[in-house]
Order: structure tokens, then sequence, then C-alpha cells
């Protein structure tokens, strides 16, 4: 009766000790969120550990590994690096992992691209890790710095104090020709001379006058939360976070108080 009480200890130590080194860890959802599964051999067929066509992110931890669309190591496979991998949409491997197994380090035709680097902030949920909700107890949002607005306005713009000879000409031609037609005689003459005098005058400041684009700027508050620093309790401590989203009045953390997500 003892020995075997210690066959399955020894048994129940080495289950643990193997999901503590997984070697792959396949997640529910992009990111590395949602249910984590633990891989530390061949699988040949996922549906007989309640995990078939779920995962949509995957970490691998040592190694490389193929994991396949179907089961035995079939369908489409695609060889991946050790790395992160926050989605398995671009290889079209989306929720279609069935089978997984290791390969030897030799050149493979079907690797996928080089895996992603590791998240600044390691968040994310190990196999089997039991998780807890803290309280949250206050979020503020971090806005950016202000931001420079600028735009492009049309400015009539004066060509100086100089005439413009070609216009006078022109303005003068043209106003006498107008003036001639008024009166007669002397009124005549008179009338012709004023019109001549005003139409140069007139001629001379047309074309001085342009327009040129202007460009505009000015600052302007960025109301745009950059993060949310948060604050939450577990177990009578006080603990903060940074986050890229707010968050709900609980979060999931570790036994130790580590967010999880």
């Amino acid at each position: 009766m003892q020995t075997r009480i210690k066959l399955l200890a020894g048994l129940a130590i080495t289950l643990m000790a193997s999901s503590a080194a997984a070697q792959v860890s396949l997640y529910e959802a992009d990111g590395f969120r949602g249910r984590v599964f633990g891989v530390n051999r061949n699988v040949t067929n996922l549906e007989r550990l309640g995990f078939n066509d779920r995962a949509s992110s995957v970490i691998v931890e040592r190694g490389r590994w193929e994991v396949c669309t179907d089961a035995n190591f079939s369908g489409r496979c695609v060889v991946l690096r050790p790395g992160s991998y926050s989605s398995l949409a671009a290889m079209g491997l989306d929720n279609r992992i069935s089978s997984l197994r290791t390969v030897n380090r030799k050149r493979y035709d079907n690797e996928a691209p080089p895996p992603q680097p590791a998240p600044a902030y390691d968040y994310r949920r190990r196999p089997n890790e039991r998780l807890y909700e803290a309280n949250v107890t206050s979020v503020r949002a971090v806005v950016g710095p202000p931001e420079q607005r600028c735009w492009v306005e049309r400015e009539q713009v004066s060509g100086g104090s100089g005439s413009n000879v070609g216009g006078a000409i022109i303005g003068g031609l043209i106003g006498g020709i107008l003036g001639h037609q008024v009166g007669s005689g002397r009124g005549n003459d008179a009338a012709t001379a004023l019109g001549a005098v005003a139409g140069a005058a007139i001629g001379s400041k047309s074309g001085n006058n342009s327009e040129r684009n202007i460009q505009r700027c000015r600052n302007v508050t960025n109301s745009r939360a950059e993060y949310w620093d948060v604050d939450y309790e577990y177990r009578g401590r006080q603990y903060t976070v940074q986050m890229s989203s707010p968050p709900g009045r609980t979060i999931l953390v570790n036994r130790d108080g580590t967010p999880r997500t």
C-alpha cells in the first residue's frame, strides 16, 4: 500500500514538473490571453486533451515545434522557432491546430516568419496557473503631450509701393476712351483727361496684389489616453500596474499578486 502511494505521489510530482516546464504554451485568444494549455511532448490529437482547434497565439520556450491543422501531424504544417507568436491568423493557423511535435534544428521549407519580440511587461498567464480576482480601487487615464495641428490658408499680399507701369498705361487708355464718351467740347476734353488720370491710377494698382499659401499651426490638448494607471488590492496589500485599456471592477492576478491577462 505504501509503495503504491509513493508511486502515485511520484507520478503527481512528475506531472506537476512537466506542466511547470512546458516547452510550448497554446493560448485561446490573440495576445496570449484566455485559457492556456502547456505541451512538453508530441501530441497526435489535441481533441483528446480538450484543446483541438482552439489556439490563437503561441509561445515556444525551447526547441522547434511543428504544428499541424490535422491529427497525426498531417494537413497544413508550420515549424515554429523559440519565441512569442501573438497571433496565428497570418499563418492561417488561427483556431486550427490539432497536433504538434518536436523537430530537429535543420532548415525547413515550412518555417514560420521570425517570432515577435517578447512583450515588455510579461503578464501572460502560465500553463495550469491558478488565478484570483483582485478589486480595483482607482483608475487614472494618462494622456499624451499636446499635439500640434497645422493647416494652410490662402492670403492676399500687396506687391509693395512701386507702381505697375503696364497697368497704368492700359488703365489710362481705357479711362480716356470712357471719358471721351462723356460730354462734348471742352467738357468732353475734360472728361477724357479725367478718365485717363483715374484709369491710370487704378491701373497702376492692379496687378500688384497676389495670393500665397500660409501655413498656420497651434497646439491642442491631447484627450486620448496613452495608458491607465490602475491601483488594486489583493490580500490586504495595495498594488499599481499600467494597463493599455481600462479595467473593470476587478483584474486577474496570480497568487503573488502579479497581474495576468
